[in-house]
């Protein structure tokens, strides 16, 4: 008996066969971050055959207290090269394929097609679209998971000609109804809860073992420590996708012009007179925020309208760019009469092509 995989094989009801099926079996782990870390770490350690890792981001410090296979040094790495250095260090036996970039209609097909199933670990709606699409297009089942405050959802999809994601939600919400764990926020341990099971699933579907949840939507409140289990219904019509979309990003609910730091560079050393209006959280503004900048959390702006100068030009700013496009919608339903720009790339655009220009730190 193989030490290193002796307790669990050692299980009735598991035993040498579902490890040999493990060790055969090729998954694909879309997302490295809060969910993807615990589905990687507990499929490496008990000795998946093939992992795929695909995720284009870098580690910020804001993902520590959830990503915990990452370290302070390592802030500023893309979480690919991090977790297959980690992660080769667990578990030596098992193929670790790194894709560090995002999954897109582009490459999607090609990098899924070798995979016996995906894991969405990416708790975001535009990538759990198209990995949807693209599995019902290679017949490929997916296990979903997702994250709201203290709660999360389990289930998957496409297994065996079961229901898809579009029959659970047909379509994409819009981009100003998409919460992310900036503005929602999110608890550590509930992504571990979470992508543990996605974990626990996937080993299910690979084994044959147990039962598992397939056709139900598995609903948890960990801070009441209720669970749930909901019948999904599938619709044929979801089962008919002849290709992928030619883009999968939610389109925003009004046009908000752009402006670049560059331009707002500009606006500053010519003296125009604009309100440059943060909306990002208390800690990202302690750690660098540009001079002048009104800090208004994007999930108080509406009872904050009152106090917000709204006959000046506002320039609204966040961390990468996408509170701000959200924020820029929000002032304009408000009064379409506003002038109102969304600084592109927020304060990462910023540091990185002025990274001594009026930056408070």
């Amino acid at each position: 008996m193989e030490p290193r995989y002796s307790r669990q094989i050692q299980l009735p009801g598991f035993g040498p066969a579902a490890q040999q099926k493990l060790q055969a079996a090729k998954v694909l782990v879309v997302g490295a971050g809060g969910l993807g870390v615990p589905v990687l770490q507990y499929l490496t350690g008990m000795g998946m055959g093939t992992i795929g890792l695909v995720d284009g981001d870098t580690i910020s410090l804001s993902n520590l207290h959830r990503q915990v296979l990452y370290s302070t040094p390592e802030v500023g790495e893309y979480k690919v090269t991090v977790a297959v250095r980690k992660l080769s260090l667990l578990n030596p036996e098992v193929n670790l394929v790194p894709y560090p970039y995002h999954l897109s209609p582009e490459n999607a097909l090609d990098i899924i097609q070798g995979y016996d199933l995906v894991i969405d670990a990416t708790d975001n709606f535009e990538a759990r679209y198209l990995i949807n699409d693209a599995c019902v297009l290679l017949q490929k089942p997916f296990v979903y998971g997702a994250l709201h405050h203290f709660e999360g959802q389990v289930s998957i999809f496409n297994l065996n000609g079961g229901p898809t994601y579009r029959c659970l939600y047909p379509t994409p919400p819009s981009a100003q109804e998409i919460p992310d764990c900036n503005t929602a926020g999110v608890l550590g341990v509930v992504p571990g809860l979470v992508g543990m099971h996605q974990a626990l699933e996937t080993v299910k579907v690979i084994t044959g073992i147990g039962t598992s949840c397939g056709g139900y939507l598995l609903l948890f409140d960990f801070l009441h420590q209720t669970q749930y289990r909901v019948k999904l219904k599938a619709n044929p019509e979801n089962q008919a996708i002849t290709a992928l979309q030619e883009s999968y990003v939610s389109k925003p609910c009004a046009t908000v012009p752009e402006v670049t730091p560059q331009e707002v560079h500009d606006w500053f050393s010519g003296g125009k007179k604009f309100l440059l209006l943060d909306v990002r959280e208390q800690d990202e503004y302690n750690q660098s925020h540009l001079q002048r900048a009104l800090l208004t959390p994007l999930g108080i702006l509406p009872s904050q309208l009152k106090q917000i100068p709204l006959h000046l030009p506002i320039v609204t700013l966040c961390q990468k760019g996408g509170r701000s496009r959200k924020a820029a919608q929000l002032l304009l339903e408000h009064d379409a009469s506003l002038e109102v720009y969304s600084m592109i790339g927020g304060m990462d655009q910023w540091l990185a092509e002025l990274p001594n220009t009026l930056v408070v730190k």
